[in-house]
């Protein structure tokens, strides 16, 4: 796995925070000075990450770990195996590439419908859909399409069938699965995959067909529309090349 694919940057980040922490301990510094001293160089470290949340994420993840291993001091060894292997679950090795889990805001789809009027029994695909948050506002859009969702954690597949009964929820590989069927795919993944989903969607999407992408854009792409939704979420708009059919 080559060294700058996540999450191998942030493991690498907070390893480093844990060794100066040793060592220091180790040449007789203070605890708190110690700590204060990974504490920095994690921070440090977190601004070589582009994404915001990555950033968040390498600069806190030394500092919870010693409140995580200071609180469960009387935990037997194998208890610390339980949130690994729920995180696995959830969140599996395949899927490290895309997207992390966050939750599409509620009503940030609400402007979709008139601009992008659907007809009835469309078929609109979320791909990455998570917990379904995703679906839950493309149906307060759309409640006449048929939605369907795929999920590559079986998790995280099996809690989004539960929470969106009303959707057709599937376990697999969004990046195989075909996206000619649909008349609109909405996306929420990360800048890097961008080009990606726009490659997938001229390749297999037919013309006149819609992709919708919360937050992040397509680079060198023109939007047919930007939905500012307030703060710092936007709702880009793109249309296929070509009359719709």
């Amino acid at each position: 796995m080559p060294l700058t694919r996540w999450p191998l940057p942030a493991l690498l980040s907070w390893g480093a925070a844990w060794l100066l922490f040793m060592q220091l301990q180790r040449l007789g510094v203070s605890p708190m000075s110690a700590l204060l001293a990974a504490a920095f160089l994690g921070a440090a470290l977190a601004f070589f990450h582009s994404a915001r949340w990555r950033r968040l994420m390498v600069a806190l993840g030394f500092p919870l770990s010693m409140l995580l291993t200071g609180g469960a001091a009387a935990w037997p060894a194998w208890a610390w195996l339980l949130p690994l292997a729920l995180l696995l679950l959830a969140y599996p090795r395949r899927s490290w590439g895309d997207a992390p889990l966050f939750p599409t805001p509620r009503h940030a789809l609400q402007a979709l419908s008139e601009l992008l009027p659907l007809a009835d029994g469309e078929r609109v695909l979320d791909a990455g859909c998570g917990l379904g948050h995703g679906l839950r506002e493309l149906r307060r859009s759309y409640p006449q399409v048929q939605l369907q969702g795929i999920e590559w954690s079986p998790l995280l597949a099996r809690l989004a069938g539960w929470l969106c009964p009303w959707a057709q929820i599937e376990r697999g590989d969004m990046w195989a699965q075909s996206w000619q069927p649909f008349g609109l795919v909405y996306v929420f993944q990360r800048p890097e995959s961008m080009a990606r989903v726009w490659a997938k969607a001229r390749a297999e999407m037919r013309p006149g067909a819609s992709l919708v992408s919360l937050d992040f854009e397509i680079e060198g792409q023109v939007a047919q529309a930007c939905l500012e939704l307030g703060g710092r979420h936007r709702v880009w708009v793109y249309r296929l090349p070509g009359p719709a059919r």
